[in-house]
């Protein structure tokens, strides 16, 4: 390329680029703005990357224009020169395009290692764990201690609880899922009937299979799944809608106005999930009743025999040791719900974050509270 410039146009700005001697001759004319760089861009930097040269110089005398995409080109010409070590001169330039080059052009050019990348030990990556994961337990005796406060006061005081808030709490929990829990359970009633039996029929048992149903229903699988469900469908609701509060700082604006975020927002949803759970467990066993009451009579016994074999065998124990785990099942899946909210952090995936976490940590608290509660009964002889 020798003597020979190169020069390349737009609609916008010209460059022209030849060698004289070692020296890379740029000259550059037009408006150097966004438009007029997006087209010379490419073929300046190529220029610079494949030719030698010892020093650089930049002939402006005909720069009608030059904004802040002008200046990264001259940047870019700049660091071209310094890799190789070359000294760069701008010649010709007007005054006001001088003070806005001189904005940034005697700040330092940052080295980039493209193979350089930032690890951490193991040893800070297990600490950084720890530290977060006592952070949240932290975080959550301190909920679970404010949430009891508060939930005896509005015991002791109803007059102070939101009951409004309560009961719209109570239509979105319940109401709204009053028709999944009672499906699910009549499937569950119709799935486990139908395996019971058939494992039951090889030794003529399949009588047994009522009693199996009420018992396994009102003890375990009643409060479990309706639970689990809830934990899915309400729970992630309530970390979603507390989330997007956080990020939009309402929360901040309550606490502004004197009102606690804990009175206003979780007092009212743990009461209707507490109040409504042990309801929909009623019903999601009454639903897997009449899907066992199916099975039966498919197999030619009489509805008088199932519902005779289920109540025989069930008293009042089972159907309130159900109701008991069901209540507290009901305060986790409310609370990991409203504390994961309060815990949304910002960006554009925190809400759907928090709504994530929210699911699993209620049912990993569903499942190990539902471990301590056979370990109780079992101790107890209940």
């Amino acid at each position: 390329m020798k003597n020979q410039p190169l020069t390349m146009q737009s609609s916008d700005a010209t460059v022209s680029i030849s060698d004289r001697n070692g020296i890379l001759v740029i000259t550059l004319a037009g408006r150097l703005d966004a438009p007029g760089i997006t087209s010379i861009w490419d073929e300046t930097v190529q220029a610079g990357n494949s030719t030698p040269f010892t020093s650089i110089e930049t002939d402006m005398t005909g720069v009608t224009y030059l904004d802040g995409a002008g200046v990264a080109l001259l940047l870019k010409i700049k660091e071209l020169a310094a890799q190789k070590e070359a000294q760069l001169t701008l010649n010709n330039l007007r005054e006001e395009d001088r003070k806005l080059i001189g904005l940034t052009w005697d700040s330092p050019i940052p080295a980039w290692d493209s193979q350089k990348k930032n690890r951490r030990n193991f040893a800070s990556a297990i600490g950084e764990a720890i530290g977060e994961l006592w952070s949240g337990i932290r975080e959550m005796i301190a909920f679970v201690g404010e949430s009891a406060v508060l939930l005896t006061e509005a015991f002791l005081h109803p007059s102070q609880v939101r009951w409004k808030n309560v009961l719209l709490s109570c239509i979105n929990v319940g109401v709204e899922s009053l028709f999944i829990i009672t499906l699910i359970g009549f499937l569950m009633g119709l799935i486990m009937s139908f395996q019971s039996a058939i494992s039951l029929q090889r030794f003529g048992g399949e009588i047994f299979v009522p009693n199996m149903l009420g018992l396994v229903m009102f003890r375990e699988m009643g409060p479990l799944v309706t639970s689990i469900l809830l934990a899915a469908r309400s729970g992630s609701a309530f970390a979603a809608e507390i989330g997007t509060m956080k990020i939009n700082e309402e929360l901040d604006a309550l606490t502004t106005m004197g009102l606690s975020p804990m009175r206003f927002l979780v007092v009212p949803k743990i009461i209707a999930t507490m109040f409504v759970v042990p309801l929909m467990i009623m019903f999601f066993n009454l639903a897997s009743l009449v899907g066992g009451a199916v099975v039966m009579l498919s197999m030619g016994y009489p509805l008088v025999t199932f519902t005779s074999r289920v109540f025989s065998y069930l008293d009042y124990g089972d159907f309130w040791s159900g109701m008991g785990k069901g209540l507290v099942f009901s305060f986790l899946v409310a609370g990991v719900g409203c504390l994961r909210g309060i815990q949304t952090r910002s960006g554009a995936s925190a809400v759907g974050l928090s709504t994530t976490s929210a699911v699993v940590s209620g049912i990993i608290l569903i499942a190990f509270a539902d471990g301590i509660f056979a370990m109780a009964f079992y101790y107890l002889g209940i």
